[in-house]
């Protein structure tokens, strides 16, 4: 009877064992993340890319000193135009197919996404938007740049160039398929009507990119061939902007000055070497970058995130380049400005806009 016990408590401590170590390989499968990129034609996009996979890479470093769950990415690029609107509906839709943990997504148009938003919802698969939201549907965190922020330094700085009372003469070229790009012309023009600033929008361009900043460039000189004739080119962001910038520089008009955003090295150095344009309003791309997949991961192990947050930019003038640090951060703590000020004190600290969950 003795030994009849001895294999029974032997048998279930095996068996217990057995459970144990499966359980315990279940438990350490990856968190499969399927992360969805823009355009890797556009600098800025490429940095942000490389700040969320080196905060991939330093989280699994934790996880293995830890012995808890790594992250495996499965990264798609949609590419531009829009073709690669088309082509990232067929990206998310397959992440949702395979059932990822967690996708992560640039999104190329706001609305284009939406029924795939709503596809991963019903499946229950959490989507951290970074750089601009998708809309309708339920997103588990948004992380962006200040883009209003980004218009209003630019308007702001452009504004303090103006204060003689004579009319702004104005071209903007703008985005208006995604949310980043029409909030940075909204606070554009909001800091210029907060300075009481005159303007007249001579024209109203779109370019996004290179190739399409290259034949708005065109489209401008040929517009407006005559001198003196064009005050400020405003442009959303360096993707397109340098592009144009460049050709207004080529074609001697270097009394047009240009404003744009994103903090593109090669929109820094035309500030250094006064190539036209005056001010940058520079992202920094990798931290945010970093700000999504972190929410991300922070989600998936359970961890209560703010909904909305925003990520500072950075004015960089000549006045400001000592002190800025570049795309890739670190983020500074402070900014001393040397033109007047329209609002707050510029600040590094990350913006919480919404704590909770949007629920729709």
């Amino acid at each position: 009877m003795k030994n009849l016990w001895l294999r029974a408590a032997f048998v279930l401590v095996f068996l217990f064992c057995t459970l144990s170590l499966i359980f315990a390989a279940e438990q350490q499968l990856p968190y499969r993340v399927g992360v969805l990129y823009w355009s890797m034609n556009i600098p800025g996009q490429v940095a942000m890319r490389k700040g969320l996979e080196e905060r991939a890479e330093r989280l699994n470093k934790q996880a293995i000193a830890s012995g808890t769950c790594q992250i495996e990415l499965v990264c798609r690029v949609a590419g531009d135009g829009e073709e690669g609107i088309f082509r990232q509906i067929e990206q998310m839709n397959e992440l949702v197919a395979m059932n990822v943990d967690l996708i992560i997504v640039q999104p190329t148009d706001n609305a284009a996404l939406s029924d795939c938003l709503l596809r991963a919802n019903q499946q229950n698969i959490p989507v951290v938007a970074y750089d601009q939201y998708i809309h309708p549907g339920r997103l588990a965190a948004f992380r962006t740049s200040d883009n209003h922020q980004a218009g209003w330094l630019n308007g702001e700085y452009i504004a303090a160039k103006f204060e003689n009372g004579r009319k702004l003469r104005l071209i903007l070229v703008d985005y208006p398929h995604v949310s980043s790009t029409v909030e940075r012309l909204n606070g554009f023009l909001a800091a210029l009507s907060e300075a009481k600033i005159d303007h007249e929008i001579l024209q109203t361009y779109q370019a996004v990119e290179p190739v399409s900043g290259s034949q708005v460039a065109g489209r401008i000189l040929e517009d407006f061939p005559e001198k003196n004739s064009v005050d400020v080119v405003f442009t959303v962001n360096d993707g397109g902007g340098l592009a144009i910038a460049e050709e207004i520089f080529r074609a001697g008009r270097t009394e047009i000055m240009h404003a744009t955003i994103d903090g593109d090295p090669l929109s820094v150095e035309n500030i250094r070497n006064g190539h036209v344009t005056v001010i940058d309003s520079a992202q920094f791309c990798g931290p945010l970058g970093e700000e999504a997949m972190q929410a991300g991961y922070d989600i998936l192990i359970g961890k209560k995130v703010p909904y909305h947050a925003l990520v500072p930019v950075f004015p960089v003038t000549r006045e400001t380049l000592s002190q800025y640090p570049g795309w890739s951060g670190p983020v500074p703590a402070s900014l001393a400005k040397s033109w007047k000020s329209l609002g707050e004190e510029w600040s590094g600290s990350l913006k919480i806009i919404k704590n909770e969950l949007r629920q729709e």
